[in-house]
């Protein structure tokens, strides 16, 4: 039998807004900013966590100051599309720590990723590894010039 539905009011989604803009402060804070007591407050992120909707909280670090400076958007093509090729290629990838997001797209790319590395010499030794253990058609690279915007907070649905 399947989960049923879990649907954010608005105090949810207010709670879903601050988490996303700071995961580490204290829900005495954020029960606070929504007008609820501490437990009732408690008790709405672990209902949002067990349904899914809150997959996790993590720290995010700042790329160029751990020595990350250049992301890569490679778009991949390839003429195998059977379910032993993709285990093998989504496996190596999720393998490969420099890549931060994997994507099967429609269109004229198969797959896309991005990938976060030093520099050009370190993503030239992704490359290279990476061609050696998948069968590819086409590999295109795009070097991000600029990070203009950056976010990890999702646009939040109105309230039911």
């Amino acid at each position: 039998m399947s989960k049923p539905e879990f649907r954010p009011d608005a105090t949810d989604v207010k709670i879903l807004e601050l988490l996303q803009a700071d995961a580490s402060q204290p829900v005495a804070d954020i029960a606070r900013k929504v007008g609820l007591s501490v437990t009732p407050c408690w008790r709405r992120i672990q209902k949002m966590e067990e349904s899914g909707i809150i997959r996790g909280r993590v720290a995010l670090l700042n790329a160029p100051a751990i020595g990350l400076g250049m992301s890569v958007f490679v778009a991949i093509r390839t003429d195998q599309h059977n379910a032993d090729w993709l285990d093998n290629f989504a496996r190596r990838i999720a393998e490969r720590p420099e890549v931060v997001e994997f994507y099967r797209m429609s269109g004229e790319v198969d797959y896309m990723l991005r990938v976060v590395v030093e520099d050009m010499a370190a993503y030239d030794r992704f490359y290279k590894q990476l061609i050696a253990e998948v069968r590819l058609k086409d590999v295109s690279s795009s070097f991000a010039m600029e990070e203009i915007k950056y976010t990890t907070a999702l646009p939040l649905p109105e309230a039911v």
